[in-house]
């Protein structure tokens, strides 16, 4: 039995650094577009936006007021 949680105790772990590898091979392919000031804008307004909407969707289905 404490080889099973032992096992389960490792998922946590193993999903933390899944994520953040996801997020860091997003940020290397996005980093060229930052130097150029017109796409670094466009990639900011992108992100701004996409979280706005992914806001605003949440808080109306959530009826969040």
């Amino acid at each position: 039995m404490q080889d099973f949680f032992q096992n389960v105790s490792r998922y946590p772990r193993y999903l933390i650094s899944f994520s953040l590898g996801i997020f860091w091979f997003f940020l290397q392919q996005l980093k060229p577009f930052l130097k150029n000031p017109v796409t670094a804008i466009a990639l900011v307004g992108f992100f701004v936006g996409g979280f706005s909407l992914l806001y605003l969707t949440l808080e109306a289905m959530l009826g969040i007021s």
